[in-house]
């Protein structure tokens, strides 16, 4: 599994990811887009804008749209890379959001994605992320230890876990 930017020539294999998290009514968390007027070349462009820090959206803060893709180049999961905290996401949200397409969760996927994030995540020299679940999201929980999750805390059914990054 590869964890990088999505690219123009990857439109077929992420609006096909897509409509994999569509046909299942699941979330994808760690990708923003407007559903009403998408249009992928758009959704390219905006990313680069957000990693830039150019016309964030009220709230937002500087960050990495990701794509995981297995070696036959199919779009695995979604994961973004936030540089920096604010207070909203001080709480909820963390550094990383992360998802894996549903009709490829439970193969380890997650575990990998968060670990090449992670590698990512210290190249961008942050010490230490943050990642949170939600209580009863028992697969991102073993996700999240597995990869050096420590909890601080839980409140509100949101668990946050501070993992430190090697030096």
């Amino acid at each position: 599994m590869r964890l990088r930017r999505p690219s123009l020539a990857d439109k077929e294999a992420v609006l096909e990811m897509m409509a994999d998290f569509d046909s299942h009514k699941e979330r994808h968390d760690g990708a923003f887009w407007d559903l009403k007027d998408f249009t992928y070349e758009d959704w390219i462009s905006s990313n680069q804008l957000l990693e830039a820090g150019i016309g964030l959206p009220e709230g937002w803060v500087p960050s990495i749209q990701l794509v995981s893709f297995d070696a036959d180049g199919q779009a695995l999961g979604f994961l973004n890379l936030r540089l920096r905290l604010n207070d909203a996401l001080l709480f909820k949200g963390g550094h990383i959001g992360y998802s894996i397409r549903p009709s490829r969760q439970g193969q380890g996927y997650a575990k990998e994605q968060l670990k090449q994030a992670l590698l990512l995540a210290r190249k961008k020299n942050l010490s230490k992320v943050l990642v949170t679940c939600s209580q009863e999201n028992l697969a991102s929980r073993a996700v999240i230890l597995a990869n050096g999750g420590v909890l601080e805390d839980t409140s509100n059914q949101i668990e946050r876990y501070w993992i430190e990054l090697e030096k």
